[in-house]
């Protein structure tokens, strides 16, 4: 694994020629959800079977948990614990939160750097996440042009609902895999299939697979991730 950084982001790459990310194969680019660390995903990396050529780069969030929430962990943009510890509702189609500009913003300034150092194949680059990761790679795929191969949406859901809907139609054609626990206690498993019919809608190319479990990434969900990203990739060596 190498530790770097790219833009104003620090990131973590394993796979490709050296294990640390060399090479000119494709990139998978997955960002962790609220309240972990910078390498809670890395330990995916060699648990999906794909090409060897393939890499992976994890970015951290810029931003630690305030001390009130015990200062460990990180997150993309601020979010209200204690409503959600009295029960507040796990709907937000319509919120545009508060810092998801300014993560969307420093997510691109990384795709930038990571291609002003590197060789990214043409159809080789899939971004995606868990939970907040998630959310912001869908705002990055559904409000800018920036080129992307595939979306992956590990336990995520809608937010903005207009501008998002309203960038769909941006990219049709674009293929998409997207899972989700139905017993979910954080994000609303009806709020997700919505998500999947939106894109399925607006002519995006979308793999859905429900599950029966929570707000998680099991085994199930890696294979067929694998599955995807093998898809993707399969005139890598």
């Amino acid at each position: 694994m190498r530790t770097t950084k790219l833009g104003s982001l620090t990131v973590r790459m394993v796979g490709g020629t050296d294990g640390r990310g060399g090479g000119d194969g494709p990139v998978v680019v997955l960002m962790h959800g609220f309240g972990a660390g910078g390498d809670d995903l890395v330990p995916l990396a060699p648990m999906l079977s794909v090409p060897e050529a393939v890499r992976f780069v994890f970015p951290e969030a810029p931003h630690e948990l305030p001390r009130s929430m015990g200062g460990h962990g990180r997150m993309w943009w601020a979010i209200d614990v204690a409503q959600l510890a009295r029960g507040a509702s796990r709907d937000r189609r319509n919120e545009d939160p508060l810092g998801l500009v300014e993560a969307r913003g420093l997510l691109v300034g990384m795709l930038d750097a990571l291609r002003a150092t590197t060789t990214i194949p043409k159809g080789g680059l899939v971004v995606g996440g868990f939970s907040q990761g998630s959310m912001l790679a869908c705002d990055l795929a559904f409000r800018t042009e920036v080129p992307l191969d595939g979306l992956v949406i590990l336990s995520g859901t809608m937010l903005a609902e207009p501008q998002w809907r309203a960038g769909m139609a941006r990219r049709v054609g674009l293929p998409t895999f997207q899972s989700h626990g139905t017993q979910d206690p954080l994000l609303a498993y009806p709020i997700a299939e919505e998500l999947s019919a939106a894109m399925k809608t607006a002519g995006l190319e979308t793999r859905w697979l429900p599950f029966r479990g929570g707000h998680e990434i099991p085994m199930p969900v890696l294979r067929e991730l694998a599955s995807f990203l093998a898809d993707r990739f399969a005139d890598r060596p």
